[in-house]
């Protein structure tokens, strides 16, 4: 079986995220289920955005929508495990902004799972993305190592 490998981009680090395992985020294997996962991850870009002076729902005026994601699993988390979501952002060098997460369980960064997704800005009256206005592009410039 062929596997996603992805690298984390540990320069582009903007913000680190303290999360919980609750109960309610178990599966029926009693650990983190993936659908939770995706939920910790945008409550970690949210709180990273947030850090940088931005909302997902208003970039430069446009909302950002994510057009791809790939998960790396790499071990299980269960309740009520302690985790710290890292944020990388690499500077933008097209119309999408790449987003990099690295879940990590806070005692001993045992790593739970790496992710990388792909967000791009949308007209909504047009219907299609646009280019990042250059105070969104601003934003990311030179916010590593947070």
């Amino acid at each position: 079986m062929e596997r996603i490998k992805l690298a984390f981009p540990d320069s582009a680090i903007v913000h680190r995220q303290p999360l919980s395992v609750r109960v309610t985020d178990m599966n029926y294997g009693r650990h983190l289920g993936h659908d939770t996962l995706v939920s910790l991850l945008h409550e970690a870009r949210i709180q990273a955005f947030g850090a940088l002076g931005l909302t997902e729902w208003d970039m430069g005026g446009f909302p950002s929508v994510v057009v791809d994601l790939a998960v790396q699993y790499q071990s299980e988390a269960r309740w009520p495990d302690a985790l710290v979501v890292e944020t990388a952002i690499p500077e933008p060098a097209s119309q999408a902004i790449v987003v990099y997460h690295r879940v990590r369980h806070a005692e001993g960064g045992r790593p739970v799972a790496t992710a990388r997704l792909n967000l791009v800005l949308l007209d909504p009256a047009q219907g299609r993305s646009v280019a990042l206005p250059d105070a969104v592009r601003q934003a990311f410039v030179g916010a590593e190592s947070a």
